[in-house]
This record gives structure tokens, C-alpha cells and sequence, in this order.
């Protein structure tokens, strides 16, 4: 008698990897150039053109060049709509554009916003001392706006940086601001340490 053959089982087929629901699909766009040709106008079209919505924005004129990072969110088909759009304005030569598929930000909420202010004679390594203290102390910089200028007054070369940082909750505020404080000192720096107040 001959042996019997079990049947074949139905096999599941791997199923394509699902595009996230909602604005769970977000596209980080940067653009470089000229501060005379901003892109600005061009790229906020082209994200509403493709269905998107413009859901972060950074805009700042450095030199004379402008800088623009936004974040645009919506389905899945939009965004590869805009992602489209984008490859074809990148042919210009005078713009520098990058963008690329991220999430949400993970939850922050145990990290509390601090405001910190410095003011000092220009020199080199200010902003990568300030920013060596933080990272040492695992405290993010969320934000960084800084500048060199000369005093109206007198002329001298001054230099002026703020920083928006992320203190986790469990650090100790005043120590802190303490050794902050006493850093900036050896420094000859004129700083502030402050909550965000909004």
C-alpha cells in the first residue's frame, strides 16, 4: 500500500509593510541657498499641491544664505506625491535639497524646557564649551540661535547664544545652575539659566 501524502498546507504570503495611519508619516525636508532665491514660497505649495500638511518649521538667514528645515505630514501616496515634486525643484543648481521619510517624536515630557542665555567677548570655542557641559550632564539641546556682533557702544566684537535645552526631570535644577553658572564664570561669560515660561 502505498504511503499517503499529507496535503499541502496554504502558506501565508508575507504581507507588504503598511504605511502608517494619519500623520504618523512625516517627511523632513532641508533646503540650502541663496538668501535672494528662497524656497521658501516653492515648497509650501508643492506640500499643499501634494495633499500635505506643513506641520514644523525652522526659517533663518545665516550669512547670505537662508536655511530651511520643515516637517510635512499626511498619507502615505501624499507624501510620495511631494517627495516627487521635491526631485524635480532639486534640478535647480542654486538649491541644496535633502529630504527624507521620519516618525513622531518619542514623548518627551520628562524633560523640563530651560532658556539659557550667554553673552560674551567674541572667541573661539564658546558654543562648544557650553555645548560639552550639556552633553556631559545628558542634557539635549533642542534649539540654538547664535551670533557675533559688534557693540554699538564701543565697538567690540561681542558674541550672544541661545540655548533652548531639555533637563530630565530627575536632575537637581539648582546644582545645576550652580555648576552652570561657576563654568561661565572661568569663562568670563555673562550667562542666565531660566525655565521656558510658555
Amino acid at each position: 500500500m502505498p504511503p499517503q501524502v499529507e496535503p499541502l498546507k496554504p502558506t501565508s504570503v508575507p504581507s507588504a509593510p503598511t504605511a502608517r495611519a494619519g500623520n504618523d508619516n512625516q517627511l523632513l525636508i532641508q533646503a540650502l541657498t541663496p538668501a535672494s532665491k528662497s524656497p521658501l514660497l516653492a515648497l509650501a505649495k508643492r506640500i499643499a499641491d501634494a495633499g500635505c500638511n506643513l506641520s514644523e518649521s525652522r526659517v533663518s538667514t545665516i550669512g547670505t544664505e537662508i536655511s530651511l528645515m520643515l516637517l510635512a505630514s499626511g498619507a502615505w501616496d501624499a507624501l510620495a506625491k511631494l517627495e516627487t515634486a521635491l526631485t524635480k525643484l532639486a534640478r535647480d543648481e542654486s538649491l541644496r535639497l535633502v529630504h527624507y521619510r521620519t516618525g513622531p517624536r518619542e514623548n518627551s515630557s520628562h524633560l523640563l524646557p530651560y532658556l539659557v542665555e550667554v553673552v560674551a567677548a567674541d572667541r573661539p570655542g564658546i558654543v562648544a564649551r557650553i555645548v560639552e557641559f550639556f552633553t556631559q550632564h545628558g542634557i539635549s539641546v533642542e534649539q540654538l540661535n547664535s551670533t557675533r556682533y559688534q557693540a554699538m557702544q564701543t565697538g567690540a566684537e561681542m558674541f550672544q547664544a541661545q540655548f533652548t535645552i531639555g533637563i530630565p526631570a530627575e536632575i537637581h535644577i539648582a546644582a545645576l545652575r550652580d555648576d552652570f553658572l561657576e563654568l561661565c564664570d572661568g569663562l568670563n561669560l555673562d550667562a542666565i539659566m531660566d525655565p521656558v515660561k510658555f
